[in-house]
């Protein structure tokens, strides 16, 4: 009985989260992978949702601390949470018809068109998600694996969700499975030192010069995960960008400084960018 109950997570705004049985499901289409897991677009409930499966034991972890965390959270720029699944073990999400922020950016073929008050708008809303997540009780929520990939879109793009919580723990399995995170990862995460929420910080500057350039962040580097952390470690940043306002290039080179305590907090970026949006 109690491994029953530990399913039924209380959340915030007493809304409570199923434990949903397998059988409601109506599995479509796999739609990729989280950083961990596969996802489906399903059916439950008459709703689109995606359900995320682990495909090992060793990824139980991962699961959990994604379930916990979800489960805590309440905010409309994080991706929502109905419930669990016992037998097999997954989780029900809702699900993001535009896929992710990455999709658009480098992949979609033909190139959808976006402004830079798309640009301004997407880092907004990934700002206030943040900023949600590290003003947590008791303690911050440390997202710690920021990227275009981790950020989904829905109602045709304007609104945007972060997901992917797998990781918001046990960070040497991280740093194992997600080569692919490189480029945005804060030097001091990689170095091993330790590290706080700025980490997210650095992040962000990241993906604010990404949407702003519709480049991919340190490409010319190459594949390596290893060339890019090195190039980092020693002070190597994404090229500063021609004609781009300069409070945004101040905001932008303060998140990615190299000393964590001289990168703005979440919430400073949030309401510097809601001032810049208001100016424009």
């Amino acid at each position: 009985e109690s491994r029953r109950s530990a399913a039924m997570v209380e959340a915030p705004a007493g809304c409570l989260f199923e434990d949903i049985q397998y059988e409601d499901i109506q599995v479509e289409a796999a739609v990729g992978r989280g950083t961990f897991g596969v996802v489906f677009k399903a059916i439950w409930k008459g709703k689109d949702v995606a359900i995320k499966t682990i495909e090992s034991e060793n990824e139980r972890n991962a699961f959990l601390v994604e379930l916990r965390q979800l489960s805590r959270v309440n905010h409309p720029n994080i991706v929502k949470l109905y419930g669990s699944c016992d037998n097999p073990v997954c989780l029900v999400m809702e699900y993001a018809e535009c896929g992710s922020l990455y999709n658009l950016l480098h992949s979609a073929d033909p190139q959808p068109h976006y402004t830079a008050a798309h640009a301004m708008s997407w880092c907004l809303q990934c700002a206030q998600g943040v900023a949600y997540l590290h003003s947590m009780k008791p303690k911050a929520l440390i997202h710690r694996d920021l990227k275009p990939p981790n950020l989904l879109l829905v109602a045709r793009g304007t609104v945007l969700k972060i997901c992917d919580f797998g990781t918001a723990c046990d960070i040497q399995t991280y740093m194992t499975n997600n080569k692919g995170s490189a480029a945005w990862m804060a030097p001091e995460v990689f170095e091993g030192s330790n590290y706080s929420e700025k980490c997210d910080v650095f992040s962000w500057g990241i993906i604010l010069w990404e949407v702003i350039t519709r480049k991919k962040p340190f490409d010319e580097i190459g594949g390596s995960a290893f060339c890019i952390m090195w190039a980092v470690h020693r002070g190597t940043r994404p090229p500063l960008i021609k004609d781009l306002p300069e409070p945004i290039e101040t905001l932008m080179t303060r998140c990615w400084d190299k000393e964590p305590s001289q990168r703005p907090s979440m919430e400073e970026v949030k309401n510097t960018m809601n001032h810049l949006m208001k100016v424009q």
